[in-house]
Formats: structure tokens, C-alpha cells, sequence
């Protein structure tokens, strides 16, 4: 998927991987244990199915999420260890949005 493009630094190819709000929200919810698609939809209300649906099979794609093998009771998706190691980067971006949300004027719910 990404291997064969070019990029002028680490950080375009991050971003690219990671590609907007949307899979940084899921990393965020799967890096405290295995969710449902029902858990996540309702985690995340503002996603809609097509969205939740396809950044699920792109994030499965990369690595960075997959099925869990051992989930009998549904399909629950779980973080790989390459998407763990976002765990740093996901931590830095919750603080600073705790941090600064109140002073631009944004409400933010803890817990993800």
C-alpha cells in the first residue's frame, strides 16, 4: 500500500499511514483491549458504519489492528503490536489536547 511511494520525510509517511482523525480515534480505543464493531461504533457515535467499516479493513491492511484469531463469541479487533507502538504518540496527542482544549474553547470527554 505504501511501500512503493516516495516520501520527503518520516513524519509525511506517518501521517499517511495514520491518514486523518479517524484511525488515531480507534488506535486510542483498541490500546485498552479488544472491542466488537458494536463496542466501537459505540465509542465512537460521531463515525458513521461506511467510515468505522473501511478505516478497520485499511488499519487491518497496514498492521497496525487485526481480528483477533482466538474470539469465539464475534469478530473483535484488537491492536498489533506494530499499532502499540503508537501508544507514545497517542499519549502525546491526549495530553495536549487535555491541555489545551479549554483554551480554545473545546469540550473534550476523558477516558479513550
Amino acid at each position: 500500500m505504501h511501500s512503493r511511494r516516495a516520501y520527503g520525510c518520516p513524519v509525511e509517511f506517518s501521517l499517511d499511514v495514520l491518514g486523518g482523525k479517524w484511525k488515531t480515534v480507534i488506535l486510542a480505543r483498541l490500546k485498552q483491549g479488544p472491542l466488537r464493531y458494536s463496542e466501537l461504533r459505540k465509542a465512537i457515535p460521531s463515525l458513521s458504519d461506511k467510515m468505522l467499516t473501511g478505516r478497520l479493513h485499511e488499519m487491518c491492511d497496514v498492521g497496525l489492528i487485526e481480528v483477533a484469531p482466538d474470539d469465539a463469541d464475534g469478530r473483535r479487533y484488537r491492536i498489533t503490536d506494530m499499532g502499540a507502538s503508537l501508544a507514545p504518540v497517542l499519549h502525546a496527542l491526549y495530553e495536549w489536547g487535555q491541555k489545551h482544549a479549554p483554551s480554545l474553547g473545546a469540550q473534550v470527554q476523558a477516558g479513550c
